[in-house]
């Protein structure tokens, strides 16, 4: 087999075979097969896309690149993934949430992918947070705590590892088939029973409109289906940031606030509520109401915050120790008016900007920088009101960013 082959068929659009994809997906894990020529591969199975068939096959080749979990008796394990948006910190407050309400979780994150941050690079902002566990850590974990929160180990869908960081500097991010691939290879692999995926739609996020969000939830339920995996999905949306935040430190600390109870009634922390209610029903199997009831018991009596204090402690975590940059630029109003719009890309692109985000897969990222909006849709600003604030270690000319705020009357 040729791999200028397997290229050309895929570049005419035609349907790879299992033997195809395995040959070159292998190849390229071994280092048979080039950058440039897996980036040419990702960009036509971007372009053309790839029938069911094939995307059963490329989950099937990630899975078995690596280990598979089994957490034996510890309970019906619930996973829960986001396709990625501006400002989501939902992991973050979800895991400890269900954990506390007696539902083990088992969280697999990736870093972040083009404008979207990653759970991994936000609790890598916690210092001595150890994301690098191994199978044996995560299990005693679980069955010590209930919860873990790590990155991919070596050994669980190395293929997926590697294609991830390549699609990330490679424009080939929103490629449904890739997306739902990654995602379920990992949530099967990692040993999840049951699976719950938060598909994010709008401006600052992978999927555009509601059409690509359905495929997606679709193609996930057939995957799960394919796996005997029951795969619930939530379709929520990315247009405007999701919460105030948006950079690694300034994300935990925000996450910290709806978890002491100090953050109720917005946007970020509905859902939060929404998806962890989903997820202990799952667990639990009851009704969603029932599980709303335990999640919300769970945060007023703080038994969901201080069962984050246990993860952080778990994994060598030091909240103490965290730092956000003490240097600050702000975002002021120009007109009197009523905020209409916040672009979440255009804030997406700016945290890139800062240093919150990689553009390059060898890129660090920088913790201690991000955005802190101060004011939200709906709300009135007069001239001069700080629209928001900018955590920086580079000054950074504001004339030159784009617009993120749009002023109404």
């Amino acid at each position: 087999m040729v791999v200028v082959d397997v290229l050309n068929k895929k570049r005419l659009g035609k349907e790879l075979s299992y033997q195809e994809l395995d040959f070159i997906f292998n190849g390229y894990l071994n280092g048979t097969v080039k950058d440039y020529q897996m980036s040419a591969l990702l960009m036509a199975i971007c372009i053309n896309g790839m029938s069911d068939e094939e995307i059963f096959a490329l989950t099937k080749i990630f899975i078995d690149s690596g280990d598979i979990l089994d957490f034996g008796d510890a309970g019906i394990i619930v996973d829960k993934h986001s396709t990625g948006g501006i400002g989501d910190k939902t992991t973050l407050v979800i895991a400890p949430i269900v954990a506390s309400c007696g539902v083990p979780v088992v969280k697999m994150s990736g870093r972040g992918l083009g404008y979207t941050g990653g759970t991994i690079d936000k609790l890598e902002s916690i210092p001595g947070f150890n994301v690098n566990l191994t199978d044996e850590k995560v299990k005693s974990q679980l069955k010590k705590i209930g919860v873990s929160i790590s990155s991919q180990t070596a050994n669980l869908t190395p293929i997926d590892k590697v294609i991830y960081a390549l699609r990330d500097v490679t424009a080939t991010v929103s490629s449904i088939p890739l997306v739902a691939s990654s995602i379920m290879s990992k949530k099967i692999a990692g040993g999840a029973d049951k699976i719950l995926i938060d598909i994010k739609v709008g401006k600052g996020a992978l999927l555009k409109n509601r059409e690509e969000a359905k495929k997606l939830a679709d193609l996930m339920v057939k995957i799960g289906s394919f796996y005997q995996r029951e795969v619930r999905t939530v379709i929520s949306d990315m247009n405007t940031p999701l919460g105030y935040c948006t950079g690694n430190s300034l994300e935990v600390l925000e996450a910290i606030e709806i978890l002491k109870g100090r953050q109720y009634g917005t946007v970020l922390s509905d859902l939060c509520i929404d998806l962890a209610s989903e997820m202990v029903s799952m667990g639990k199997e009851i009704s969603k109401q029932d599980a709303k009831i335990m999640v919300l018991e769970s945060l007023n009596k703080g038994r969901a915050y201080e069962k984050f204090l246990e993860l952080v402690k778990a994994q060598g975590g030091h909240l103490e120790k965290m730092k956000v940059s003490k240097k600050t630029q702000r975002i002021k109003a120009p007109i009197d008016g009523v905020i209409k719009k916040i672009d979440a890309l255009a804030v997406g692109k700016l945290s890139i900007e800062l240093g919150a985000g990689r553009k390059t897969k060898e890129d660090k990222v920088d913790h201690t920088v991000g955005i802190k909006l101060n004011k939200l849709i709906g709300d009135k600003v007069k001239k001069g009101d700080i629209l928001a604030i900018l955590y920086v270690n580079d000054k950074i000319d504001l004339d030159n960013i784009e617009t993120i705020f749009t002023i109404g009357e």
